[in-house]
């Protein structure tokens, strides 16, 4: 015995699924900072950020150029100290 065309022909029963999936996705707004033209002046006057900038690029120099080592103490200690004294 055969049976044909039982149930509801034509129906994807995913496709309300699919369309609440296509209408969050066109929803979804992108997050934007703006940050103000003082705040870039005051962060470029900083004496911090120049210091900072330095050792970041002493750091990538000794990345790149294999030379750089982590303190595997220090790193631990960090940690420790970080979770455990307060």
């Amino acid at each position: 015995m055969k049976i044909n065309h039982f149930g509801p022909l034509g129906i994807n029963p995913y496709k309300n699924q699919m369309n609440k999936v296509a209408a969050t996705e066109r929803s979804t707004k992108a997050d934007k900072v703006e940050i103000s033209s003082a705040a870039k002046e005051l962060l470029e006057a900083s004496p911090i950020t120049v210091a900072r900038q330095e050792k970041v690029e002493a750091l990538k120099k000794q990345v790149q150029s294999g030379t750089y080592k982590v303190d595997s103490e220090a790193v631990a200690k960090s940690v420790y100290d970080f979770y455990f004294k307060k």
